[in-house]
């Protein structure tokens, strides 16, 4: 159990490089294995997570070498080898839907398999559409896992429409159209995350996009790149949250990837009123600039579905900006926060109630009514529930609060931020956290 850092009076002042962008270094490792040649990837991301999808190339045969955050993938553009047992998902969904994309072409059979969380969360919006390709699986009774993955040599070509915004689900269809003879089309409900697409495009692959309408050529001949992976605006946010929300803050987080369909929550930050300026912007593959940010008195807004995609990481964070802004703030359209780690709707609401946040639950979303002051109510304890999200997001409210609260749980924030605490200390103007 690990007490949280209270009564900050003076806020949060500093220059914080925030680790690697976790989407991009999942997806560096599994283009870098599919290529010729080697893969240097910098500034790898060494989550929980991540180190999954390593482990998971490394059961198929893949050389990887690791040191800290460096990482060099020796390419198998020949083809994956069968693993000798299950492979283990551990925690992270974006390791298991796309590979049920990129296993679903292969010459063998997969068993894949998680921890209790990743059990709960539905694999069938990924399964059924590759079913149309030609994909066999064996899934678990409620469309979780484990799955079974009984690799077909013959996929077709894909021609789908998405019925869900989930860039997961996206990618695993591109990663199964790669497999196919042929041009595949897919259409997204909204436009979510592109960091498949621009991954692919810098690996040699043929890839097109017009709105929402994606194409992608089968076969094609992708070759191992150097990739300098971008700070994650999603980590940056819990600190970006921090110093809007504490007075007297001053905080710039250096080279954060600024990919425009990832920058959601700093369009969130401007329309509360939030002082946030990007300052020394790079075009790259992915692009990044600084970001500072400074303490603003904030106002209430009302996110709609077609917000949700480019901010569904960050919404525990908006809906703990709300509890602070003036007014009533709505988020609706947001149902799937229901499937994240944890009912995320749910989740939200119970602990910042715990903390004093007058919430009200809705079937896709959050009211949140505003210029509440947060401290424990019935208890010091708030409760991660194995959610690495809620975790930090907590973290930051405790810097509210004028009485100790203390997180259970806590080792879930290493799934995504290992450093978190450490960072959040080098920040702070008083005492850091303590353990307990």
């Amino acid at each position: 159990m690990k007490k949280l850092t209270t009564t900050i009076r003076k806020g949060l002042h500093g220059q914080l490089h925030v680790p690697g962008d976790k989407s991009i270094s999942h997806r560096s490792i599994i283009f870098g294995a599919i290529s010729s040649g080697a893969t240097e990837v910098s500034n790898f991301l060494p989550s929980d997570d991540c180190i999954t999808t390593i482990q998971a190339f490394r059961d198929m045969g893949v050389v990887i070498e690791r040191s800290s955050d460096h990482v060099r993938v020796h390419g198998a553009p020949n083809g994956l080898k069968p693993p000798r047992h299950p492979l283990n998902m551990g925690n992270s969904g974006t390791t298991t839907r796309l590979l049920l994309g990129l296993l679903s072409g292969q010459h063998f059979t997969t068993e894949l398999f998680g921890d209790a969380s990743l059990s709960r969360r539905p694999m069938r919006r990924v399964t059924e559409p590759l079913s149309q390709a030609g994909a066999r699986f064996k899934v678990g009774e409620k469309g979780t896992l484990p799955i079974t993955v009984f690799g077909q040599q013959n996929l077709k070509t894909l021609n789908y429409r998405l019925p869900v915004a989930s860039a997961q689900v996206k990618s695993a269809l591109i990663l199964a159209a790669l497999q196919t003879h042929g041009e595949s089309t897919i259409i997204e409900k909204l436009q979510t995350r592109d960091h498949t697409e621009r991954m692919l495009k810098a690996f040699g692959g043929e890839i097109y996009q017009d709105g929402r309408t994606i194409q992608v050529m089968g076969k094609p001949q992708l070759i191992g790149q150097n990739v300098t992976v971008p700070g994650d605006l999603s980590s940056a946010a819990f600190f970006l949250t921090a110093a809007a929300l504490l007075p007297g803050s001053e905080v710039t987080l250096k080279n954060v990837g600024l990919n425009p369909t990832r920058t959601g929550f700093l369009d969130v930050l401007n329309r509360m009123g939030a002082s946030v300026d990007v300052l020394n912007e790079k075009e790259q593959v992915e692009p990044s600039g600084d970001l500072r940010v400074r303490h603003s008195h904030l106002k209430a807004i009302h996110l709609s579905q077609e917000d949700i995609p480019s901010v569904i990481d960050e919404l525990p964070l908006v809906a703990l900006l709300a509890t602070q802004a003036k007014g009533t703030t709505l988020i609706t359209g947001a149902e799937e926060l229901r499937v994240k780690e944890t009912d995320r709707i749910a989740v939200v609401a119970e602990e910042l109630t715990k903390l004093g946040a007058r919430i009200e639950e809705l079937p896709d979303g959050l009211i949140i009514h505003g210029q509440t002051a947060l401290n424990p109510q019935m208890s010091d304890r708030a409760d991660t529930h194995g959610d690495h999200r809620i975790g930090m997001m907590l973290a930051v409210a405790a810097l509210l609060c004028d009485r100790s609260l203390y997180l259970e749980n806590e080792a879930a924030i290493n799934i995504s931020y290992p450093d978190f605490f450490d960072d959040l200390k080098q920040l702070l103007c008083e005492e850091g956290t303590e353990e307990r």
